[in-house]
Parts: structure tokens; sequence; C-alpha cells
């Protein structure tokens, strides 16, 4: 089960599963899909319940690892974790799916969370959903992570579509166990991030596309 709670590691710990051995998160199919539901339009989240929410994320200065080299003291951590499975996001502005395409930021070097929860009807927008591949397709500029009830599936040197695709690439993410039913509920978290990072822009962050993808 997702951890619900956010504990700050204060010494350094291998990964519960070894990279290389863990499962390679499910691919999207690269055949067009049958049917799209828009989410950047109100009837397009509309179908699936969805309120966005977001809020800006901040670099906090906290405790280095205890085991780190004796030089260094201090180091890096975000916050809000809002990745977690149940994050109380609800003190958060809600965010118009029209205004998910809004910059938002300081610009530079910038991070911001956006999380709804999407849940499958029997019909979206006239396609029935029962039984279909079901992909969360979602493209920020410049840059995204996307958690998926608490979960950001990955697996060493292997595709993982949770992760950063690259410069203002769509991340595309199956959406439960190969295909879905009427009724599944998925808590999306998106973090998103401005770069490159070395090489700040002077840039927001905004939604280039959110949609749902369906396939037979």
């Amino acid at each position: 089960m997702p951890p619900s709670t956010y504990v700050r590691p204060t010494h350094s710990l291998p990964p519960p599963v070894p990279p290389l051995l863990a499962p390679q998160p499910p691919l999207a199919p690269l055949v067009p899909p049958v049917h799209v539901v828009d989410l950047m339009t109100e009837a397009g989240s509309a179908a699936f319940g969805a309120v966005w929410r977001a809020k800006e994320a901040k670099l906090v200065e906290c405790p280095a690892l205890s085991d780190s080299r004796p030089e260094f003291r201090t180091t890096y951590d975000i916050e809000p974790h809002a990745e977690l499975l149940g994050f109380d996001d609800s003190g958060w502005g809600v965010v118009p799916p029209t205004d998910l395409g809004g910059k938002r930021g300081g610009g530079i070097v910038s991070f911001f969370w956006f999380r709804t929860t999407l849940t499958i009807p029997a019909s979206a927008a006239g396609f029935g959903t029962a039984g279909a591949k079901t992909v969360l397709r979602v493209n920020v500029d410049d840059y995204a992570e996307v958690w998926v009830n608490g979960v950001m599936p990955r697996a060493a040197g292997r595709p993982s579509p949770a992760t950063i695709q690259g410069f203002n690439m769509p991340n595309r993410l199956v959406l439960g166990d190969n295909v879905v039913s009427p009724g599944d509920k998925f808590e999306i978290a998106v973090f998103a991030i401005n770069g490159p990072i070395s090489a700040a822009p002077a840039n927001f962050l905004w939604f280039r596309e959110a949609k749902v993808e369906f396939f037979r």
C-alpha cells in the first residue's frame, strides 16, 4: 500500500526492490486511440468528476543524510509532498480545466503540483468505457513526473512513462490493471518542473495537453 504520510529519510537506504529487478511499468499503445476526452475542457473534466487543484512546491533546506561525507551538512527537499495517497489538498486553489494552460510559478527554477481524481464513467462523452485500455496523457511545459494512487511506477534502464520523458514531451500512463471498469478511481498528482534546471528558463509552468485516451 502506498504511504499516506511522508517521512523524510535521515540516512541512505537501498530501494525496496533492486532497480534492475523492478517490473517494467505497462506502456501505452502506439496506435491511435479509438476515443479521446480532453481534460482541459469543462465537459471533459466533468465526465470524470475531476476537480483540479494546484499549489506551488518549494525547495527547502534540510539536514544531510547522516552517512553523507562530513563536508555535506545540509541538502534540499521539496514541500509539500503532494504525491501521497489521500493527500489533503482541500485548502489549495481550484484550477478550472480551461485554465490548466495558464502559466504558473515565478519562472526560472520553479515547481508546481497539480492534483485531481479521475473516476471512470460508464460512458465518457458517448464512449462505453468498460474493458477499455485507458491512458492518461499529460504534456507539461517543460517536464513532469506523474503519480497515480500514490505511486510513480519506474524501472531502472527501461521506459518509465511516469518519469520525465524529455523536453516538452508527453507522459502517457496506462491506468489500472490493463483495462478499466466504470467506477474505478485514480488519484492523480502531477509534479510540474521548469527546465532545463541547469539552464533555468525565463518561462513558467503550464499544461500543453491533458487527455484520457481509450483503446480497444
